[in-house]
């Protein structure tokens, strides 16, 4: 037995991943839900109370000399900057390093943050701490989104990964109707209520600390990280408790991998690998990433600033709207989140995004012909976040598990970054400008600009997404440690690592 983080590297043949992929759904796999999930609920009660509560920061006596539209344009900006940055910073460590100890390190960052913030006395601290609780919540992304991935088996990983990030919208609903209480001055004062909203997300992400622990690391990592005892260890353990759950024995894995252990990869190969042997799946990734990001992170952010300005919603009601969309958003990824197991990635994928481009299209028109109130714009952005909440989700799932072991967390936070911050940070300020002025025809511009690159997301998905549906994550994308030609899918018996002599050359099989 190596002892934990002693890896000893070299030649080993292995079955973990197919002995992970015939588990039936057992207690154990809803411990990883929750334990993982939970993050998403944080992030959208974060971003949501940060939308709601911008009409009331910039009122006279909130604590801050802070305006509407630098809450939901620069501060928002800062937060998904923060994000970008986190995701790469934490991706890496997190190829390297493992997925637990990174997923627990993210969170401690996230809840640090976002305590300062509600202490927050002046403008720049306030913006510091958006930019550094967003640096949490990225780093975040990758880790929890790669131990998702290859923890959960694949005939349930597509609609498990969408209806975790979908739980975003849980948080968001939660942070809309928290704000409708924190914001009321009759329970408590202008520059008191926003602070608490910030810190019942710390007392929220205490909790999920103490359920986290209990999240083991990732096998797949172990095992090509020189820590294959372990990771036997881990899944005869998981294998053990099944069995008792179920009350019989499991059926034998089909499938071996022979893979050279590595400690790290470099920056280098994690490039060439994605642009180099996978340069469609790379084309895949940005789109679905700029189209969602433009449209989540703009609308998020400034759809309390819509209700007050175009259809005079006072801000202390603006959570009881948000908390509508939310559910809708909600609703998307659990009731649409099977059919990405079922009818496929490609159809679904493409399917999502472009009906949420095309209704988004029909809910401008609507608006800037003047036909639509709070109730019913309210009503229109449900049901086009419904489909585009799938798609959202669709896009942390794809990215996931379309490239390499080695490469998926740095995948992850590499695609989120540069999307996002194509899409993430232009748009709350491109958002908050247009809606700062006032005149309903620049905010037509704002939604069609995010209808567009929408469809366009959508179609570039129809062409090059990848039928990932159902199948191990190994198949998708081998290992780039795999050895070519010693795969062997129908080889039975022991499901254990064993040591195989030599040390040849590693050649990714593709």
């Amino acid at each position: 037995m190596t002892p934990s983080g002693d890896a000893v590297t070299g030649t080993i043949t292995t079955k973990v991943p197919a002995r992970l992929d015939r588990l039936p759904w057992s207690r154990w796999h809803w411990m990883i839900v929750i334990g993982l999930g939970t993050v998403w609920i944080l992030d959208g009660l974060e971003v949501t109370v940060v939308g709601n509560i911008a009409s009331r920061l910039s009122e006279d006596g909130s604590g801050l000399p802070i305006s509407d539209a630098q809450v939901t344009g620069l501060a928002a900006a800062l937060y998904v900057a923060g994000s970008c940055a986190g995701a790469l910073f934490f991706g890496w460590l997190t190829d390297r390093y493992g997925r637990k100890k990174l997923f627990l390190i993210t969170l401690a960052v996230y809840l640090a943050a976002t305590a300062a913030t509600a202490v927050s006395f002046s403008v720049w601290w306030f913006f510091l701490f958006r930019f550094l609780t967003g640096f949490g919540i990225g780093g975040e992304y990758a880790a929890i989104n790669s131990a998702i991935d290859e923890l959960i088996p694949s005939k349930y990983r597509g609609r498990v990964d969408l209806i975790i990030n979908g739980s975003y919208w849980l948080g968001a609903m939660g942070g809309a109707l928290l704000s409708v209480l924190a914001l009321n001055t009759d329970i408590f004062p202008k520059d008191l209520g926003w602070r608490l909203t910030f810190a019942l997300g710390v007392v929220l992400g205490l909790v999920i600390l103490l359920v986290r622990r209990h999240v083991p690391e990732s096998p797949r990592w172990m095992f090509i990280h020189g820590r294959s005892d372990e990771a036997n260890e881990l899944v005869d353990g998981v294998e053990k408790e099944i069995e008792t759950e179920i009350g019989r024995a499991l059926p034998e894995p089909a499938g071996a991998l022979t893979i050279e252990q590595r400690r790290s990869i470099g920056f280098i190969e994690i490039g060439r690998t994605l642009f180099r042997e996978y340069p469609k799946r790379a084309v895949l990734g940005f789109s679905l990433f700029i189209g969602q990001a433009f449209l989540y992170n703009a609308i998020t952010f400034g759809f309390g600033s819509i209700l007050v300005k175009f259809f005079d919603v006072s801000s202390g009601s603006t959570g009881y709207f948000f908390a509508a969309i939310a559910f809708g958003n909600f609703l998307g990824p659990l009731l649409l989140g099977r059919l990405f197991d079922t009818v496929g990635r490609k159809p679904m994928i493409a399917g999502t995004y472009v009906v949420s481009g095309l209704l988004l299209f029909v809910t401008a028109w609507l608006f800037g012909n003047g036909w639509l109130n709070a109730t019913t714009m309210t009503i229109c952005w449900g049901v086009v976040l419904f489909f585009a909440s799938a798609g959202a989700s669709s896009a942390y799932l794809t990215v996931s598990e379309i490239f390499p072991m080695e490469t998926r967390a740095m995948a992850i936070a590499f695609f989120y970054a540069i999307g996002t911050a194509a899409g993430g940070i232009s748009g709350p300020l491109l958002f908050a400008e247009l809606t700062d002025s006032g005149v309903v025809s620049d905010a037509v511009i704002a939604f069609c600009v995010g209808a567009t690159l929408m469809v366009l997301a959508g179609i570039v998905a129809w062409f090059f997404a990848v039928a990932a549906e159902g199948k191990s994550l190994e198949d998708i994308a081998a290992p780039l440690s795999a050895r070519q030609g010693e795969q062997d899918p129908q080889t039975p018996g022991q499901a254990k690592d064993e040591a195989v002599s030599g040390t040849s050359p590693n050649t990714p099989a593709r």
